[in-house]
């Protein structure tokens, strides 16, 4: 199990470039041990590049990133033995059986535990002995997590596990394998696209706007500070109280503003003013949705 005194990742102002493309800019955050930290954003917010780099596949044109407090590129060799990684697209030769796959991977991995991939393909219920070819998208990133977790790690890097998954795949992956890790002290970083299903499990979030870390917070500060408020009044009123706000509409003849800094005891100020308003929470979807805006949610 990793200490959890050492963050088990840092990423300290990377910045990654395609040519005159900027796909990661200046980005700075740490994933404490034990911690679930889900880093969101839209397609081609910068993801991807940035799982590549922890990972060592990829060497940011500035910055550094650690690995349980080791350099993730110069020292990727050593590091990957304590590494689970589910990658976006599952792969491994289709003529390969489930089951060699996992012998050929037990001789990578000196912690490999072979009971716990066989139960969990078992849970899965896939075959053993099924070609990797002959499964579906979801059964294959199924056996890619079986593999990930075989090997005891003490990290797990998933790159939007539950692609390709139904719901009842969804649902033990969120439920029973994220849980089951976090509960074991195990540091998960995961980007998905299900807010709904990591919102259950994350302790930590980050979120990337064209390469930019635009929030990192742990998850129930972000549920606190965010509302979305409708009032009869107009926006300008609500600027006057000292209340920031994103995603501000028209509501009837009214307003409807997500407000990003709520405070009870400022709204209960507004109210004494003379203004009716109704507060309600927002999910970590809506939350998502508004920081990014609805255009870049959509795409």
């Amino acid at each position: 199990m990793s200490d959890q005194s050492v963050a088990a990742v840092t990423v300290d102002r990377v910045s990654v470039s395609y040519g005159k493309r900027l796909a990661v800019d200046d980005v700075t955050f740490a994933v404490p041990g034990g911690c679930v930290y889900a880093l969101l954003g839209r397609n081609g917010a910068g993801k991807s590049s940035l799982v590549r780099c922890i990972l060592g596949q990829q060497k940011p044109q500035r910055g550094a990133i650690e690995i349980f407090g080791e350099d993730a590129w110069r020292h990727r060799a050593s590091l990957m033995e304590r590494v689970g990684i589910v990658a976006e697209e599952a792969d491994a030769p289709p003529e390969m059986r489930v089951g060699a796959i996992g012998r050929f991977c037990s001789r990578l991995y000196a912690r490999w535990d072979a009971k716990a991939f066989e139960d969990r393909i078992a849970r899965f219920a896939i075959p053993l002995g099924a070609r990797f070819g002959d499964l579906s998208k979801g059964q294959k990133k199924q056996v890619a997590l079986a593999l990930a977790l075989a090997s005891a790690p003490d990290l797990v890097i998933l790159d939007d596990p539950t692609l390709g998954l139904d719901v009842v795949a969804r649902k033990s992956l969120f439920e029973e394998v994220i849980s089951e890790l976090a509960d074991r002290g195990i540091t998960i970083l995961i980007t998905t696209h299900d807010l709904a299903g990591v919102e259950t499990i994350a302790d930590r979030v980050g979120i990337l706007v064209d390469g930019k870390l635009v929030l990192d917070e742990e998850l129930e500060t972000v549920k606190a500070r965010f509302r979305r408020a409708r009032t009869a009044a107009r926006a300008v009123a609500l600027t006057n109280a000292n209340v920031a706000t994103a995603a501000v509409r028209a509501w009837g003849s009214g307003t409807e503003a997500v407000v990003t800094n709520y405070d009870e005891a400022a709204f209960e100020r507004f109210r004494t003013g003379g203004e009716s308003v109704e507060i309600s929470p927002m999910s970590l979807e809506d939350i998502f949705v508004s920081v990014v805006g609805e255009e870049g949610a959509r795409q």
